[in-house]
């Protein structure tokens, strides 16, 4: 659907897209003060307890935008993943194994596609 621009991850046998969206930096913004905040706040969690919580709300948060856009776009909608459903379908392993798919969502999410433009007045000088 968007993979130059999210990530996939299996949950309870079933793929999920992990997507960031603008809907998402501003619910990230708001629970960490923003995305440059984000590593900070998972590194520095006081507990085990709450480092999964974190974990596992951010996993439901990007993995519910692809659920979302396909609802919006779509007249078949799709239930939305709770944090709950998460926890009871995934095991710690898998959350460790999802860290490369939620860095790989966010880094293609942040990402800037710069182009340089031809500098017309100088062409003409040559």
């Amino acid at each position: 659907m968007h993979t130059e621009r999210s990530a996939e991850i299996l949950i309870g046998g079933e793929e999920y897209e992990l997507l960031l969206t603008t809907k998402a930096t501003k619910e990230i913004a708001a629970r960490y003060g923003g995305l440059e905040n984000l590593g900070d706040k998972l590194m520095k969690t006081e507990n085990f307890e709450m480092a999964i919580d974190e974990i596992v709300w951010l996993i439901t948060l990007l993995a519910n935008q692809s659920i979302l856009i396909h609802n919006l776009k779509n007249e078949d909608k799709r239930d939305l993943l709770t944090e709950e459903t998460v926890e009871l379908l995934t095991t710690p392993f898998d959350l460790a194994g999802y860290k490369n798919a939620l860095t790989e969502a966010l880094y293609k999410g942040t990402k800037r596609n710069i182009e340089s433009e031809p500098d017309l007045k100088n062409a003409g000088a040559e």
